[in-house]
C-alpha cells in the first residue's frame, strides 16, 4: 500500500516560470467552474456550515462544500436540511453535498438547486457510519456500480432540465474493506453518467480514519479516468497538498480534518500554490483572535447557547498542543465551565490568563483532530454482495417519514 508519507520541509513551493506564471500545476476544471488554487474544503458534518465556511473563504479557499444534506430531507421539507443549503452571503461558488439512494429523488432535488443557483453538486458515496450501511447506503452503495451510475445521470439530468451548467462531482472511498474495493468500478460508472470530478478518500469504510490514507490508490485512479480526480486524506500542512499532486497525478486536493482549528491551511496553500513560500503559523494570541471571531459567527448564526455549545469542540481544536490548555479545556465540560448567559466574555475569561505570544507547537500540526482512530467490521445488508450487478438500492434502504426521525437518521451521516 502505497500510503501519505510524513512531513519533508524540503517540499518547494509550486514551480513558477522567469515571469513568476504558475507553470507546474493547473486550474481545477469542474465544468464551467474553474478552481484555483485547485484545493476544496471537504463536507463535514457539524463542521462545514455557513460560520466556518466564510473562516475558510477569507483563507483563500476558493470552493467550500457545505454540510451533507439528504435529498429525502429537502424533498420533505425539513426546516433544517433546507437551511443547510443557503449559502451565506456573498458566497460563491455554491457547492452542496448531496445523499439519496433514490434516483427520482436526487433529480428533483437537483433541479430545485438548480434552479435556486447552486454552482456545484458532490454526491455522497462515501459515508461509513454502521447505520447506513447495514441497510444498503453509504459506502455500501459503491457496491452496486449500476446504482452508482443511475444517481450520478439523475443529478446531472436535474440541473440540465432546470436549464444550467452545474457540475456534478461524487465522493467515495476505496472500498469496505481491503478484501472488497469498490472505487474503479463505481467511478468508471460515474464518470459515464456525467460526472464532472470523482474524489477519493484513500481509505476504506472499515478503516474509518484510522491509519494512514492510500495515495497509491488516488494515483491508481487517475490513470483510469479521464476526468479530474481529486484526492482527500492526509493533508496536514499545506505542503501535503502539493506533494499529494506531485506524487499521484490527481488534478485537486480535498481539505477534510487538516483545517479543524486551522483554518489558515487554505491561507497557506494560496501561497504555496502560487509558488511563495508558506506564511508563518500564528501565535496563540493569534489563533485566540480566529477563535473568537468564529465564535461570534457562529452565535449569530445559531444563537447563544447553541452557538456556545458548539464552540467546546473547536476550542479544543485550535489550542491543540498549546502549554497550559489542557487543563482550561477540561474546564470547558465540567462544572466549572462559563454559563451560557456569559457568552464570549466568559470564554475570553477562561483563555485570558494564556501568554498570547506563545508560539505555534509544530507537534500539533500534524495532530488527529475530530475523528478517532479506531476501525470497525463493515456491516451490510444479508447477501448484499452476491447481487453486485444491481441498479437499485436496497429494499431495506428505506427513507425516514417523519421531520423527528429523519434529523435522528441525518445525525449519523457523514461526509465520507
Amino acid at each position: 500500500m502505497d500510503s501519505a508519507p510524513l512531513q519533508d520541509s524540503s517540499d518547494p513551493p509550486a514551480r513558477s516560470g522567469p515571469d513568476g506564471v504558475q507553470e507546474e500545476f493547473a486550474p481545477l476544471s469542474l465544468g464551467s467552474l474553474k478552481v484555483w488554487p485547485p484545493v476544496l474544503l471537504a463536507p463535514m458534518a457539524g463542521v462545514t456550515n455557513p460560520p466556518f465556511r466564510a473562516l475558510c473563504r477569507a483563507a483563500g479557499a476558493p470552493l467550500c462544500v457545505t454540510e451533507m444534506v439528504t435529498a429525502r430531507g429537502y424533498l420533505m421539507g425539513n426546516r433544517r436540511t433546507r437551511e443547510m443549503t443557503r449559502p451565506a452571503p456573498g458566497e460563491r461558488p455554491h457547492s452542496i453535498q448531496v445523499y439519496g439512494t433514490d434516483p427520482r429523488d436526487l433529480r428533483k432535488l437537483a433541479g430545485i438547486l438548480a434552479d435556486e443557483g447552486v454552482d456545484h453538486l458532490d454526491l455522497n458515496l462515501g459515508c461509513p457510519v454502521p447505520k447506513i450501511t447495514r441497510q444498503g447506503g453509504g459506502s455500501a452503495i459503491c457496491v452496486r456500480p449500476r446504482l452508482v451510475g443511475r444517481l450520478v445521470a439523475a443529478l446531472v439530468e436535474g440541473v440540465e432540465e432546470a436549464g444550467r451548467q452545474v457540475p456534478v462531482t461524487v465522493k467515495m472511498r476505496k472500498g469496505i474493506d481491503d478484501d472488497c474495493l469498490t472505487y474503479l468500478d463505481a467511478a468508471r460508472a460515474a464518470q459515464e453518467a456525467g460526472a464532472a470530478a470523482v474524489g477519493l478518500h484513500g481509505r476504506t469504510a472499515a478503516q474509518l480514519y484510522s491509519g494512514l490514507a492510500d495515495w497509491g490508490a488516488i494515483a491508481h485512479l487517475k490513470q483510469e479516468l479521464s476526468i479530474p480526480v481529486l484526492g482527500n486524506g492526509d493533508v496536514w500542512q499545506g505542503v501535503d497538498a502539493l506533494r499529494m499532486m506531485r506524487r499521484t497525478g490527481c488534478d485537486g486536493v480535498i481539505v477534510g480534518r487538516g483545517c479543524l482549528g486551522r483554518p489558515w491551511i487554505f491561507r497557506e496553500l494560496a501561497a504555496l500554490f502560487d509558488g511563495r513560500p508558506a506564511p508563518a503559523e500564528p501565535n496563540l494570541g493569534q489563533v485566540l483572535e480566529v477563535l473568537f471571531d468564529h465564535g461570534q459567527r457562529l452565535i449569530d448564526h445559531l444563537g447563544p447557547a447553541t452557538g456556545l455549545r458548539q464552540m467546546r469542540k473547536w476550542i479544543t481544536w485550535y489550542t491543540k498542543g498549546f502549554p497550559g490548555c489542557a487543563a482550561l479545556r477540561g474546564q470547558l465540560f465540567g462544572r466549572e465551565a462559563p454559563p451560557v448567559s456569559a457568552g464570549l466574555d466568559g470564554l475570553r475569561e477562561l483563555l485570558g490568563g494564556l501568554d498570547p505570544t506563545a508560539p505555534y507547537p509544530p507537534a500539533a500540526l500534524r495532530v488527529k483532530r475530530g475523528k478517532g482512530s479506531r476501525t470497525q467490521r463493515v456491516r451490510l445488508p444479508a447477501g448484499y454482495l452476491a447481487d453486485r450487478t444491481s441498479d437499485r438500492a436496497h429494499k431495506e434502504c428505506a427513507a425516514p417519514r417523519s421531520d423527528a426521525e429523519l434529523e435522528a437518521w441525518e445525525q449519523n451521516l457523514s461526509g465520507g
